[in-house]
């Protein structure tokens, strides 16, 4: 069997073996490629429709965390804008101007005159009396003077602007008195004689304000007012007590104004701050179905806000959330005179639905924007006019006449005032510094008993400058002011009476 032709033979038929097993593998092995490249095909394929079905369901998250974050936003609006406000406003040693560390009082003691530009539409009417307190902690006890007949209130806001209380002359009279404020959560006794007002929030600002003629004597009465009314906590009640300096925090900006400071947070910041404000500060039992909707996006009353926990999707949502909310808010003025929130009546726009709003949080927000501090309708409403009507501004160069018809002056309890500003909502210097008209200049009549107003540049001549309102010569802006608006008719507040436009003389 080893005959060298017998070896080629093997080696020819192993050869031919070899070959036809080689055939098989490549078959086999094409066979395998070809079910891999289907196999990869079909997984690609299932792994873009994964990734599709991936896409819209993150987009869907997105556009939903957007929609809730928008209405977060505003709902949280007056809650951020009232603790920059206050940051701002306490952020100081001691009482010096517009501010006062927290507990402790700012007295105004004159009205601003045309050079004042620390805040817009300033009045000429009352003197403030303001101050911040945390009653998350104990309760502070406030007192206040005999007033002596004259008007006065205190409203008191919580850190939502609503206003919960208002002890003054239409509520609760001008004799002394002394009131706690309390928080919350709080239960305990109090002293005897004390009247308890419980503010829904640890944050709480006393925005008092007291009538003034604006005459150096008057000025001195009021001032004699303001000094005597005082604060204490209530574990310093009955005790010498000297409130401590205030801390200056230098990281808080003390120049740009509040609004701008509010606006320019990012979502994450500006939801944190909700998150935490809302520690101290609660929603009220109405917002139950608002509170539900922050908790889709991590907000919980009582708990942290960290944004880096959140779904890509959400926080993408969110992040879109603060300019378009912005937009809503500040459009609101004019799709809620479409709703009736806003009233436009001969040229004047008001509302008759600020100081408490409830549930309604685009106008909460609006008027927090606009109107920081705004009262109860109760106490007082602000009519604002750009001009005679939607089209027209008043221009500076044309004279124009306001006109009551005899028994239509404003009706009041309190007081009322027309103010003249500029375009930028300032007061307008004036040869006779002269600011306002009201019920407290001695307005001449007309022989059929109406009353004019001029309102214009150059003065109206000496026998009507006391019913003469300065205007500068370009763009101005009119505010009335109507404190203690009667409710039973003529009045403001049910529309039974109508205020006069401003029309140009002829």
């Amino acid at each position: 069997m080893n005959h060298p032709m017998l070896r080629l033979f093997a080696a020819a038929a192993a050869s031919v073996a070899l070959l036809a097993a080689c055939g098989k593998q490549e078959t086999e092995d094409a066979a395998k490629k070809a079910e891999q490249v289907a196999t990869d095909a079909k997984a690609k394929t299932e792994a873009d429709a994964k990734a599709a079905a991936a896409a819209v369901k993150d987009a869907a998250k997105e556009a939903e965390a957007f929609a809730l974050a928008t209405e977060a936003y505003v709902y949280g609006y007056p809650l951020v804008t009232m603790e920059m406000t206050r940051r701002v406003m306490t952020n100081v040693e001691k009482p010096e101007g517009t501010r006062a560390p927290m507990g402790q009082f700012v007295r105004m003691r004159e009205y601003p005159t045309a050079q004042y530009r620390d805040v817009t539409a300033p009045n000429a009417d009352t003197l403030y009396t303001t101050a911040w307190f945390d009653v998350s902690k104990e309760p502070w006890i406030v007192s206040v003077p005999d007033m002596k007949g004259r008007y006065f209130l205190l409203p008191m806001l919580d850190g939502w602007t609503d206003v919960f209380q208002v002890p003054g002359k239409r509520t609760t009279g001008t004799k002394a008195q002394t009131l706690a404020i309390t928080g919350p959560g709080w239960r305990g006794e109090l002293p005897k004689g004390v009247t308890e007002y419980k503010s829904p929030t640890g944050m709480v600002w006393l925005l008092g304000r007291i009538y003034s003629t604006g005459t150096p004597q008057d000025y001195n009465e009021v001032h004699a007012l303001q000094d005597k009314i005082s604060a204490v906590p209530l574990s310093s009640w009955g005790k010498p007590y000297a409130p401590e300096p205030g801390k200056v925090d230098a990281s808080i900006d003390m120049k740009t104004a509040v609004r701008e400071q509010v606006n320019a947070l990012d979502a994450a910041a500006y939801f944190k701050l909700v998150a935490e404000l809302m520690k101290t500060n609660p929603p009220n039992a109405d917002d139950a179905p608002m509170v539900a909707k922050l908790a889709k996006i991590g907000i919980v009353p009582g708990q942290d806000f960290d944004a880096s926990k959140l779904e890509p999707a959400v926080s993408k949502g969110l992040a879109r959330a603060p300019k378009p909310a912005q937009e809503q808010i500040m459009a609101w003025l004019k799709e809620g005179i479409a709703a009736g929130d806003f009233k436009l009546e001969n040229g004047w726009a008001f509302s008759t639905k600020v100081g408490t709003c409830g549930t309604h949080y685009l106008q909460r927000a609006l008027i927090t924007a606009i109107g920081l501090g705004a009262n109860r309708p109760q106490d007082a409403v602000y009519p604002t006019s750009t001009g005679p009507d939607l089209v027209k501004k008043y221009d500076g160069s044309k004279k124009y006449v306001m006109r009551f018809e005899k028994g239509q002056l404003p009706p009041v309890d309190g007081f009322w005032s027309l103010t003249m500003y500029d375009k930028d909502y300032f007061f307008v210097d004036n040869p006779l510094n002269r600011y306002t008209l009201s019920q407290r200049n001695k307005l001449k009549a007309n022989p059929d008993g109406s009353v004019d107003l001029y309102i214009q540049a150059e003065s109206p001549g000496k026998d009507k400058e006391s019913n003469w309102l300065p205007a500068p010569k370009d763009e101005f802006i009119l505010m009335m002011r109507l404190y203690w608006p009667k409710e039973k008719p003529p009045s403001i507040l049910d529309g039974s009476w109508k205020i006069p436009q401003v029309k140009e003389a002829s």
